[in-house]
This record gives C-alpha cells, sequence and structure tokens, in this order.
C-alpha cells in the first residue's frame, strides 16, 4: 500500500507543475475593477484574454515542422482552455523534405517514451497542408500528448516535436 502512494507522486506533481506553469503570469483578474488603475492602460492584458474559444496554429508563423521546440511554444502561449482550437499546418511530402503527422498519445509514459501504439492518428502526412486540420480541445482539466509519428516517432524522439496541453476552464468577467 505504501509502494501506490509513492508510484502516483510523480503523476501528481507533474499535473500540478503542468496546472501551474499554464496559469504562471497570466493576469486573471478575480473580479477586482481596474477602472482606477493608476497606470496608463490599466493592468496588463494577456494575448489569450479573449472573451471565447480561440484558433490557434501550433507553432505559430513557424507552423509544425521539425527542430522547432513545441514544449517552450506551449509554455509561452498558455493558458489554453476548454474549446480552444489547435491548428495544425505543416507542408505535404516532397523528395527534398520530412513527412510530418500529429498523433495524440494516450498517457504520460507514452508521451515520454514517444510510444505511438496506443496513440491516436489525428493527422497523416498530407493532411496538414493549405489551411491545416484541427484539434478541438474537448477535455478539461486533462493532460493532451501531441507528438510527430513519422519515421516511427523519431520527430518525437529528438525531444523537439511533441507537446502537451491542459485545458482549463475559460473564467468570464
Amino acid at each position: 500500500m505504501g509502494g501506490s502512494t509513492f508510484s502516483m507522486s510523480p503523476i501528481l506533481m507533474l499535473t500540478a507543475s503542468m496546472l501551474a506553469v499554464s496559469m504562471a503570469n497570466k493576469d486573471w483578474h478575480f473580479g477586482f475593477n481596474y477602472t482606477s488603475w493608476p497606470f496608463k492602460g490599466g493592468p496588463p492584458q494577456s494575448q489569450n484574454d479573449t472573451p471565447g474559444p480561440r484558433k490557434i496554429v501550433v507553432g505559430g508563423s513557424k507552423n509544425w515542422q521539425l527542430n522547432f521546440n513545441y514544449t517552450d511554444w506551449a509554455l509561452k502561449n498558455g493558458p489554453f482552455y476548454l474549446n480552444d482550437t489547435l491548428v495544425f499546418k505543416y507542408d505535404p511530402p516532397t523528395p527534398n523534405t520530412y513527412p510530418h503527422s500529429v498523433y495524440l498519445l494516450p498517457n504520460l509514459q507514452s508521451f515520454i517514451k514517444c510510444d505511438l501504439r496506443n496513440a491516436q492518428k489525428l493527422g497523416n502526412a498530407t493532411q496538414g497542408a493549405g489551411e491545416g486540420f484541427e484539434f478541438v480541445l474537448k477535455r478539461p482539466w486533462q493532460p493532451h500528448y501531441f507528438a510527430c509519428g513519422e519515421h516511427d516517432g523519431i520527430h518525437c524522439m529528438n525531444g523537439t516535436m511533441k507537446f502537451f496541453v491542459m485545458p482549463i476552464y475559460r473564467w468570464y468577467r
């Protein structure tokens, strides 16, 4: 029985740290009236301070490509909210480019190991072309683990083409 407490501890710590990181340095307002804010323009606004679900291009202007740190991108662009839409855009394969795909991994262990065996393929090598394809974040407070699965996950294993988000509820003012 004592062993189960210790085996759950890393999962609880990871979940708590993901939540803390997703909410770090965000202006939550918490119902305060900032009309008398002493500085011009009031408090700083988060880029994610929008009234409803957003469409977010994964990687921003870099899109979904090799040698870009998506974990860092996710940390800088969070928090992510329930019903936000992630848009995955990437070039279709050519003789001079690497193909990409997108998988939703089932759990933290699969994410860490880039194990695609039980993953759900969201987009194949051609689906990211043009406007890309969309994935709506529908599971609140649950991590969503994404990775490139081409060449048996080698793009994931190099540590760059993978990231996770944990959508939270949006609090309206």
